[in-house]
């Protein structure tokens, strides 16, 4: 068990280095301007609601008796899913933020709507990355059946904690980094460099993936 639980948390450390888990928050809080506290409960969320797709998925798995291998298909056809989805957001998100930056001095309507539009955004990613699986968990949690249900529950709990806790620090370690750069240009065409930022982490963990 005491084996079972470190690999556990090796895999969830490494799991979550992965740039699709926090860089896309940073850059996001860069551009819409949000505080550290804001970004700290968004990344927080958005991380639990990560594990807790894939642990229903794999808790209904084991009491229906379904294999590893099927449910392996179905998280990697997730994820596949969740990684095109992430670049399909960055790439409208730059096309739009570039349009923007063509109007350097929004009226009211504009700066309302601003608004409007960054908190569809943040629910957007929020959706994304919640929607990606935690492909690891499943085979870790078939690991632990045969050890009894408290087993399940102990891996299951260090899974998560360590993920959310990468996904956040990383986040927001990434955003204390990107706040340094006060340049007239970046400021301008924030939105567009994000976005383009966020399609190109979607492009790196796909190509990665094969």
């Amino acid at each position: 068990m005491v084996a079972l639980l470190l690999s556990t948390t090796s895999v969830a450390f490494l799991h979550a280095l992965a740039p699709d888990h926090w860089l896309p928050f940073a850059m996001l809080a860069k551009s819409s301007r949000w505080s550290v506290n804001r970004l700290m409960w968004i990344t927080t969320l958005a991380g639990i609601g990560h594990v807790v797709s894939s642990l229903i998925l794999g808790s209904i798995g084991l009491m229906l008796g379904f294999s590893l291998s099927k449910l392996q298909a179905t998280e990697a056809a997730r994820a596949h899913v969740a990684i095109w989805l992430l670049i399909g957001f960055g790439v409208a998100y730059a096309l739009w933020g570039l349009k923007h930056a063509m109007h350097p001095h929004p009226h009211l309507e504009l700066k309302q709507a601003l608004q409007l539009y960054a908190i569809r955004r943040m629910w957007t990613l929020f959706a994304v990355v919640v929607f990606g699986p935690c492909e690891p968990l499943i085979p870790l949690m078939f690991l632990a059946y045969p050890s009894g249900v408290l087993a399940i529950v102990q891996v299951s709990v260090v899974f998560s904690v360590v993920t959310v806790a990468m996904v956040v620090i990383q986040s927001v370690l990434t955003f204390i980094g990107v706040e340094w750069i006060r340049l007239s240009i970046v400021q301008r065409y924030a939105h567009a460099l994000s976005g383009l930022v966020i399609a190109l982490t979607g492009i790196v963990v796909l190509v990665f993936q094969f």
